[in-house]
């Protein structure tokens, strides 16, 4: 499927839920109102909405939140998902928490590989940035999944922090076939005011720390992040940078919320109410036929590019629970 600008689009992420076990400040402040579950799609509708999508070319669905781990029914989606054809891949977000004891049904289910959101290893920084504890239960979870041997990235936003918490984090791949990725600051929700650092700054920290930063061309995943290698690391540091690194020429994405709001930029409100076609009483046959041109018609309207660096031409007022991670 291309947009008007000729990108294809290939890829779709998809929000499960806005209800999370953490609360990171940057993402989901404590007083947040959430919607009503009857507002949120079941996993039947999501696996409806993808099959139209993969109809298009849709081929890669990344599962997110909120925390996707607290939703039941989350294998029995993944199944729904890895049978549609079309998908080749399924992956999941998740704060990792929950992960060690859900992880075993979730392979069985067939998921692809997993991102783990992590923006520090410090307990006490931890728990300021997300409210709560479980650094360790976070972690634990990483090596769990590492002895399983399913791809694993770590995901931390460049939130602002001293030099040795970075190295701790990129230290994270010593040991582990890990990709650590660093993730700029979104200026969304609260997102807009977090202490955050830009992503050239860590870039120079680590040039300093480690001499032998190479880059890495291969292959990572289908996202739009760089990647650069260590001597003596088993995995990579990868860079996500959407501010200081625009990378929309290459935009290959959409998002679903967990309200049924197909989007197509991350920093615009514009997109398209799937769920509107999916509770219709329309037979099966022709709600498949309208998300198909729904889907195409917001695809077709896709941006050229976003406009985080000028805030005030962002139009979407939503926090990123409610959006999607």
């Amino acid at each position: 499927m291309k947009d008007s600008f000729g990108r294809t689009i290939d890829y779709m992420r998809v929000s499960i839920t806005d209800r999370c076990n953490l609360r990171c400040r940057y993402c989901m402040p404590e007083d947040i109102d959430l919607v009503p579950m009857s507002q949120i799609l079941s996993m039947e509708e999501f696996a409806q909405a993808a099959k139209a999508a993969a109809a298009l070319g849709i081929c890669h669905i990344k599962l997110t939140g909120g925390e996707p781990l607290i939703r039941k029914g989350l294998d029995l989606l993944i199944r729904l998902l890895k049978s549609t054809p079309g998908i080749e891949k399924v992956t999941l977000t998740t704060n990792g928490i929950l992960l060690r004891e859900k992880l075993e049904s979730l392979m069985e289910a067939g998921l692809d590989a997993v991102n783990i959101s992590l923006d520090t290893t410090d307990p006490e920084k931890y728990r300021q940035i997300t409210g709560r504890d479980g650094v360790s239960e976070v972690l634990a979870a990483l090596d769990q999944v590492c002895k399983k041997g399913l791809p694993v990235k770590i995901n931390a936003v460049s939130v602002r922090q001293e030099k040795r918490d970075i190295q701790a984090l990129v230290n994270l791949a010593k040991d582990r076939p890990v990709d650590v990725r660093f993730i700029e600051m979104m200026p969304i929700g609260n997102g807009k005011d977090f202490p955050a650092m830009s992503n050239p700054e860590i870039f120079e920290i680590l040039k300093g720390l480690y001499p032998g930063l190479k880059e890495d061309k291969s292959q990572h995943g289908f996202g739009p992040a760089s990647y650069y290698t260590l001597p003596g690391y088993e995995g990579s540091i990868g860079f996500i940078s959407a501010i200081h690194g625009k990378f929309c020429k290459g935009c290959n994405r959409v998002r679903l919320t967990s309200q049924g709001y197909l989007k197509t930029c991350l920093c615009y409100e514009n997109g398209t109410d799937l769920r509107r076609i999916l509770r219709s009483d329309l037979p099966e046959e022709e709600i498949q036929r309208q998300l198909i041109l729904a889907i195409q018609d917001a695809v077709e309207h896709k941006p050229r590019e976003h406009c985080f660096e000028s805030a005030e031409a962002v139009t979407e007022a939503a926090t990123m629970n409610a959006i999607g991670g």
